[in-house]
């Protein structure tokens, strides 16, 4: 792991470890995380500040050294949807994609970030399972998406969701560091219920999430209505079928007002049946939840069609007949393999919409 890894607890050990006063350990985080000038002066190289000693810097950097992302390029939407791809330090590729509601400069904007290279459950509709599994991001690589994000738009996102390349309960213990380092008051003070954790049914990790304080979203990729269809779709429902799911969902702890989303993507004549909206109510029974919907966003190669607009919109309709917060989520970024379930990473491929970041300052 690099030196962006480690939590404030972690990092108060490490200082102590170097015969250092525990303020240290502020100074430090602040050095790594901090917002503007006075914190991290650039996503690329940190420059450490004259409050931190050279001493200890150097003692720190030689255990855990800093292994910065390279940017490697980004596309932009017509919707205005960016995707952002960076390497790591050994030559992988990732994508993150920062989403904006509307095309205001300053508008609200969701950043949808990335926990591994590749993803190992072989999802059979998703872009990024065809690269099968690479390795776990560090936690230093998951929070660095954020800051790149930060300094290329000026601006903080509203909202956090781990909807990127991978599986983040896969890859439970680096997210959860990026979780408590992302929401630190002297880091990026995000808000925990502004930062979604999403999954395509790992129940293990799902139960871990559930102790994590302070407790992020969660949303699930349920996809299916029928074990046949979700065992086709989603090979991790041979492990963990549909009962399994909604039974550690019906466990997850939530506040007042707080749901679980259902992420529930739509195939063409295999998941969008009158039968299939009647059944999801039932099976969501008893959970505090919403429901989105998501048109299919086309993967070459991959033998599934899109539903019809009026396709998609009859069938929340059927699902609302039952008072369930239904939404339809629009395609955004899908011109730019932006979009869910379209990201692949690949390297030296030319795209429409490619232009060179240019990155401006990083703001609290």
């Amino acid at each position: 792991m690099d030196l962006r890894s480690f939590t404030l607890a972690e990092l108060r050990e490490r200082v102590a470890h170097a015969g250092e006063p525990p303020f240290r350990a502020e100074q430090v985080f602040r050095w790594l995380h901090g917002p503007g000038t006075g914190g991290m002066g650039s996503v690329r190289i940190p420059l450490a500040p004259s409050t931190v000693p050279r001493a200890l810097r150097d003692a720190l950097l030689a255990s855990a050294p800093l292994v910065p992302l390279v940017h490697d390029g980004t596309f932009e939407s017509s919707d205005g949807t960016r995707k952002f791809r960076f390497l790591t330090h050994d030559g992988r590729a990732i994508e993150t994609v920062l989403i904006p509601d509307d095309k205001q400069e300053r508008s609200k904007l969701t950043l949808c970030i990335s926990s591994q290279v590749g993803c190992a459950w072989g999802c059979a509709f998703c872009a990024t399972a065809t690269l099968g599994f690479g390795r776990n991001l560090s936690a230093g690589e998951i929070v660095e998406q954020l800051y790149w994000t930060m300094e290329s738009v000026g601006q903080k996102p509203t909202n956090i969701v781990f909807m990127g390349m991978g599986e983040p309960l896969h890859n439970f213990e680096q997210v959860t560091r990026a979780l408590s380092i992302m929401e630190h008051p002297w880091g990026a003070g995000l808000s925990p219920r502004r930062m979604t954790v999403s999954t395509s049914g790992v129940v293990t990790g799902i139960d871990l999430l559930a102790k994590v304080r302070p407790l992020p979203n969660l949303a699930i990729s349920l996809n299916a209505t029928t074990d046949e269809v979700r065992d086709r779709i989603m090979p991790v429902n041979r492990r963990w079928n549909i009962a399994a799911l909604l039974a550690a969902a019906r466990r997850f702890p939530l506040g007042h007002h707080r749901r679980v989303t259902f992420e529930y993507v739509l195939f063409a004549g295999v998941n969008d049946s009158d039968m299939d909206a009647a059944r999801i109510p039932k099976l969501l029974a008893n959970i505090p939840s919403k429901v989105n919907l998501i048109p299919w966003n086309p993967v070459a190669g991959l033998p599934y069609e899109r539903p019809s607009e009026a396709r998609v919109l009859a069938f929340q309709n059927l699902v609302r007949r039952a008072d369930l917060p239904v939404y339809i989520r629009t395609p955004r970024g899908d011109d730019a393999a932006a979009a869910c379930g379209q990201l692949a990473a690949q390297t030296g491929v030319a795209r429409p919409g490619f232009f060179e970041l240019k990155v401006t300052r990083r703001v609290s």
